[in-house]
């Protein structure tokens, strides 16, 4: 391990290049002690060989897993029982991933939630909202730990005591961990029994190019990946398509035609996203043993006041929302607001001529 991890550090050393080295030599030991000409017989005629070789004169893989024992980072290749299943899938998987926290990544079912980092006000409600509705439901939530929807949905799924993974396009050692402003729920995430992750090496920085291998993860590790707020050349979309290309479900929810966060996340659905307007669509879609319990439930546990309000005043007989305004004592105008939401947690739903009931 130790030496797959010396190796790791070694600019140009990706995980082809590893698979293809560990099935011409063996073991990452071999290769770490071959010679030139070794390695070049490997690898074909290329720098590659010479830059391994004289990089690695300047690498001490017994201090360099030091480092990695300290930080309490521990490193998963592909081989492992360990490594994610969903992951394996994927085109061209990570051979190593870097861990930090103790979930289990293969006990549990994975949802990520990704979205724009300048968000609405609706996008945030509908991020905390879905993330702890599938927390409660038994997924771990799986996002960037970017700004914005992301770092929403990992406090969500916090909020409600579930599991939560942040895959980075950074190190994962603290001095690495991008952005700084979401140092603190970092840590909170692997305190909570979460997870954070990464491919790449302890010390690497963020930058434009190591985001889209961070997408690409996220999506392989997934079982569907839901699109909360999306701009028309969001870097959230990239996500989605990759998840489509891993053969895995798209959920978008729709927003106002009006908003410009919402194009993306509207032109996905008319690409063949799947709509979602409550955490049922996405739990039946996959046939989870959660659905039925969830079904007898609804998940009715109200975020607010007006929502505790008007689950006392609603049933499954239909009430104008001038009655409801009247038995809740409440304007019509923050009934509204707080319907909207409630449909979209599948706990009310309009009968039309804005007459609702309340879901059983």
């Amino acid at each position: 391990m130790k030496y797959l991890h010396a190796l790791n550090k070694i600019q140009g050393v990706g995980s082809q290049k590893i698979r293809t080295l560990l099935g011409a030599l063996g073991s990452a030991q071999n290769v770490w002690q071959a010679d030139i000409s070794t390695l070049k017989q490997a690898l074909g005629d290329s720098k590659l060989p010479e830059n391994i070789y004289f990089k690695k004169q300047d690498i001490n893989p017994d201090e360099e897993w030091e480092k990695l024992e300290l930080a309490n980072i521990q490193l998963i290749e592909f081989t492992s029982p360990d490594y994610p299943k969903l992951l394996k899938e994927i085109h061209n998987p990570p051979y190593i991933i870097y861990t930090r926290g103790e979930l289990a990544l293969n006990n549990i079912p994975t949802i990520s939630i990704v979205g724009s980092r300048k968000y609405s006000a609706y996008g945030e409600q509908l991020a905390n909202s879905f993330a702890r509705d599938l927390a409660r439901a038994g997924f771990a939530i799986i996002s960037g730990l970017a700004l914005g929807i992301d770092a929403i949905s990992h406090r969500g799924a916090l909020e409600v005591k579930g599991k939560t993974i942040a895959v980075l396009g950074s190190g994962i050692d603290d001095e690495s961990i991008y952005p700084r402003t979401n140092f603190q729920l970092a840590q909170e995430i692997i305190a909570s029994g979460g997870l954070i992750l990464s491919d790449y090496t302890p010390g690497t920085p963020a930058t434009t190019i190591t985001f889209p291998a961070r997408n690409r993860i996220i999506a392989g590790m997934s079982l569907g990946t839901l699109i909360i707020e999306a701009s028309e050349k969001s870097g959230t979309l990239i996500t989605a398509k990759m998840a489509l290309e891993s053969n895995r479900e798209v959920f978008s929810i729709p927003g106002s035609i009006f908003s410009p966060t919402s194009i993306g996340t509207n032109n996905l659905i008319k690409s063949g996203a799947k709509i979602v307007t409550c955490v049922q669509d996405i739990l039946e879609e996959f046939n989870l043993s959660q659905v039925n319990e969830l079904k007898k439930t609804k998940l009715k546990l109200p975020e607010s006041k007006e929502e505790e309000l008007l689950l006392s005043v609603l049933s499954d007989v239909p009430l104008h929302i001038d009655n409801i305004a009247k038995r809740a004592n409440l304007t019509v105008h923050v009934i509204s607001s707080t319907l909207i939401m409630m449909e979209i947690k599948g706990w009310v739903k309009n009968l039309g001529g804005q007459n609702y009931i309340l879901l059983q």
